[in-house]
């Protein structure tokens, strides 16, 4: 059974720090899920560490990745 991890990102376009559920399978995934404050699309993308913890990096838009 896969367990959800929470994780704090802050929102590319406002600035504010939201809290995430992230499921271990979207690892090496690209997804967009809405800012909870400024309703605005986050490009999220799910890594791991050498260690085996999960990275979350976030982009507008705008960005390239």
């Amino acid at each position: 059974m896969n367990h959800l991890i929470e994780t704090s990102v802050g929102c590319p376009y406002c600035g504010e720090t939201i809290d995430v559920l992230i499921e271990p399978t979207d690892l090496e995934q690209l997804y967009i899920e809405d800012c909870q404050v400024c309703c605005k699309p986050i490009n999220f993308l799910v890594s791991e560490s050498t260690n085996g913890e999960f990275l979350v990096s976030v982009y507008s838009e705008d960005e390239a990745f």
